[in-house]
């Protein structure tokens, strides 16, 4: 058996956890810079409030409903969600995180431990509700894919108080039925389209299709879920999470820049960023990919990028900082209004086996970096930093609507009056 636990809308959630006044009132969360709305609380919800929509369409009508606003704040989010994984972990000795609101648990031989899998289910929710105050959903199926359908339903579907299991032929066929296509895990709105022209509008008719038929259309992929759909465990998630073969850094701006400091301040920033997470997963670069463009919808469109090659394949923010400053002089060009920049390592390399070169020897300064990685891990973000980054403000994310930092900055923990 297997299990999703799922968060309910977990970044408009998480902005209620220590800000109980608006736990009855509907929320938002914004995107980056506040461009789009990107989380939408059950409340909310109900005032037909869609996702993905620029806030200044929609300004008007959400101050007519009192909708509370925030902007993303992924410092927070990324601390509640450690918590909660940390509860749901307790509940089965295979656990596996997908994603920063959602984890899976697959319960291998605990047919004769567990005699009643809904009870099961409301142990979870109100354990993580009783230490995090998220609200979850919670869904069992014999396969991922079957999990991942009565999650929906548990959350999605009336009938259903949170937690849903698809054990039977008879649930199975009940669940599926009123679950749209493209709700299936692993069917995207594309091929939703797709398999729409053919007749196939809910996961019960994909179910039913011949799998050979589903993989001569639409390749292996689709032919796993459609097993996956009738029972037949397909997917497996690795024991030991994979090292990320590219890492980007690259954000929009606040507001547009147009000075050179500016934009090197920013690049700087991203570079800095790109080789601490190549040094934390023990990464080496071979290749770095520079790049800053104005908007898509500004005219004239300009977007310059360069690729560095590195003779020895390096994680020293130093080196990387050099790079950038060369790149620069080819990159920057006046009276542009810079709107996006971002720094890439393309070509990666493990650390721990890299071969040396007898005619370029290895400059890592890895003692620096060490101490570095140390000292901001301990005392916060940026406590130290390369003087090139020059931290200034002017090109950082707009957050208007941002909350406080109620668990990662000190002057922001909650106070009790008692």
């Amino acid at each position: 058996m297997f299990a999703l636990v799922d968060a309910v809308a977990f970044y408009a959630s998480a902005e209620k956890v220590f800000d109980p006044s608006l736990r009855k009132k509907p929320v938002v969360v914004l995107t980056n810079n506040d461009g789009c709305i990107c989380a939408v609380c059950p409340i909310a919800r109900q005032l037909n409030i869609p996702k993905f929509l620029p806030y200044f369409q929609v300004k008007d009508y959400l101050a007519q409903h009192q909708v509370v606003i925030r902007s993303s704040n992924y410092e927070l989010y990324a601390d509640l969600s450690e918590r909660m994984m940390n509860v749901i972990a307790e509940f089965g000795d295979d656990h596996h995180v997908y994603s920063i609101d959602e984890a899976f648990l697959q319960f291998s031989g605990y047919q004769y431990c567990i005699k009643d899998w809904m009870e099961y289910g409301q142990r979870i929710r109100q354990r993580v509700w009783r230490e995090t105050k998220l609200p979850v959903g919670v869904g069992f199926g014999s396969t991922a894919t079957l999990a991942k359908a009565a999650n929906h339903a548990a959350k999605k579907l009336s009938g259903f108080t949170g937690v849903a299991i698809i054990n039977t032929e008879s649930n199975r066929k009940a669940i599926l039925t009123r679950m749209a296509v493209t709700d299936v895990w692993g069917v995207g709105r594309r091929l939703g389209k797709r398999l729409n022209l053919i007749g196939i509008d809910n996961a019960w008719q994909l179910a039913q299709q011949p799998s050979k038929r589903m993989r001569q259309q639409f390749g292996v992929v689709m032919e796993r879920v459609v097993a996956e759909l009738n029972g037949e465990a397909c997917l497996e998630w690795d024991e030991v999470p994979q090292i990320k073969k590219e890492i980007f850094s690259t954000r929009s701006f606040g507001e547009r820049i147009n000075d050179y400091q500016a934009l090197r301040s920013a690049l700087m920033n991203h570079g800095a960023t790109v080789a601490r997470k190549l040094r934390k997963q023990r990464s080496l670069a071979k290749q770095l990919l520079i790049f800053a463009s104005s908007s898509v919808h500004q005219e004239p469109y300009y977007k310059k990028s360069l690729v560095h090659q590195f003779t020895v394949a390096t994680a020293n923010t130093q080196t990387f900082a050099e790079a950038i400053e060369r790149a620069l002089t080819v990159i920057y060009q006046p009276n542009v209004q810079f709107y996006k920049c971002g720094i890439g390592a393309i070509e990666l390399m493990s650390g721990q086996f890299y071969q040396g070169d007898l005619f370029n020897q290895h400059d890592e300064n890895e003692p620096l970096m060490r101490c570095i990685d140390g000292i901001n891990q301990r005392f916060g973000q940026d406590t130290l930093y390369s003087a090139s980054q020059q931290m200034r403000t002017n090109w950082h994310m707009k957050r208007a609507f941002l909350s406080p930092h109620y668990t990662t900055r000190w002057q922001d923990v909650p106070k009790i009056q008692c």
